[in-house]
């Protein structure tokens, strides 16, 4: 019911599939995050159309928001949400980190939000209390928590508890979470070995922030300890250097007969980097956050203006363009509509227009990611990566 195997390398990168009750997903892969139970803005049936084989929720919301026993109740998340295919959830431990400190991207830059409120109450050995942002009410979330929300969703992969650790700690901080991680991490197999009925499978985390011995420690915790797949996450740096380097480490220790995910890492040229080391999974809000904004992911040759990584269609530019977001795209949204029409719609901010960027990244992350397994299978990775990368 369960399986990965690797079908194909080129150096360290590699292709494999990765088979769950729910379907067999093609790696390298990208897995979509439906939050709270949905993709924003499309439906399944729209994300299976454009290439999808794989989607990620958050325990922490869901568990928050209808709740896990009303979930079950209703057949599980895939039936809740209309999804046939893999699902993974993540175990809340994000949530944590960003309960107490922030989003990452705001800490590394030193922003502290004041006004945010602070739900994160207090993190011990046991678990981590907090008030919910739905009806101030009192949680205790604990390995053994995490586990039994993730087993009553009913998904296919679920992700052991951990605390992600701060960016701005110092290196014995980062060196006690990381141990206290690994304590969760044995909790939650625990947990999940108590009640296995052979659905539902576990991942690991590697901790140790951007230390590379803390980092090496935590491979070998993983390695050691019977989890079906690894995820890489916790802090990855200050810069893209610094987080190629943090990867580069982990999988140089890595066991390399399990699936490996890379949690929260989504740019197209953070996904070759991850898929040189071996990296088979990648997840992030990015894609899909990003249309919600008026952006549009697109090749550098694309971009000729810009060295970022998508066009912004709210700018006037794009007023009088007929043309399509991407020449060489096949979505639904370049098949039928222009970068003039959109940028008209997010103008009028009409809903139509977040949807139509939703499918078109949506569909360019799946075609970047087909592409990468093609590559691997002819060995021509290099020409890919400048044929997606290079203006």
């Amino acid at each position: 019911m369960f399986n990965f195997k690797i079908t194909h390398t080129h150096e360290n990168a590699r292709c494999g599939e990765l088979v769950c009750p729910h379907g067999t997903i093609q790696t390298p892969n990208f897995i979509f995050c439906a939050t709270k139970g949905a993709i924003k803005g499309l439906l399944p049936s729209q994300m299976k159309t454009e290439g999808t084989q794989f989607i990620l929720s958050n325990t922490y919301h869901l568990m928050l928001n209808p709740g896990a026993d009303h979930i079950e109740k209703m057949g599980g998340l895939h039936k809740f949400m209309g999804w046939d295919g893999p699902l993974l959830t993540d175990s809340g431990g994000f949530q944590i980190f960003s309960l107490g400190h922030g989003s990452v991207a705001s800490e590394i830059k030193g922003r502290r939000d004041t006004k945010r409120p602070q739900t994160l109450l207090k993190i011990t050995e046991e678990g981590a209390k907090f008030k919910s942002y739905v009806d101030g009410s009192l949680h205790f979330l604990t390995p053994e928590k995490s586990m039994e929300v993730q087993r009553k969703l009913g998904v296919d992969f679920a992700v052991m508890l951990d605390e992600c650790t701060p960016f701005h700690v110092d290196k014995s901080y980062t060196a006690a979470s990381m141990r206290m991680s690994h304590r969760w991490g044995q909790r939650s197999l625990a947990e999940f070995k108590r009640h296995d009925n052979g659905k539902q499978k576990v991942y690991g985390i590697v901790q140790g922030g951007i230390y590379p011995d803390l980092r090496i420690e935590s491979c070998e915790f993983v390695n050691d300890h019977d989890f079906f797949g690894i995820a890489v996450g916790g802090s990855l740096g200050q810069s893209k250097g610094q987080m190629h380097d943090v990867v580069g480490v982990a999988m140089a220790t890595l066991r390399r007969d399990r699936p490996v995910h890379l949690l929260g890492i989504g740019g197209t040229s953070d996904i070759f980097n991850g898929v040189r080391y071996g990296i088979d999974t990648f997840d992030c809000v990015h894609p899909t956050r990003l249309a919600r904004h008026g952006g549009a992911l697109v090749k550098a040759k694309h971009n000729t203006s810009s060295t970022r990584e998508h066009l912004n269609l709210n700018n006037a530019i794009n007023k009088e363009s007929t043309d399509p977001i991407e020449p060489d795209c096949t979505c639904h949204t370049c098949t039928h509509f222009s970068k003039g029409y959109i940028h008209y719609l997010l103008k009028a901010k009409e809903l139509l227009a977040l949807q139509l960027l939703t499918i078109h990244n949506v569909s360019f992350m799946n075609r970047l990611m087909a592409d990468v397994r093609r590559s691997i299978q002819t060995g021509t990775l290099d020409a890919v990566e400048k044929e997606w990368t290079q203006s």
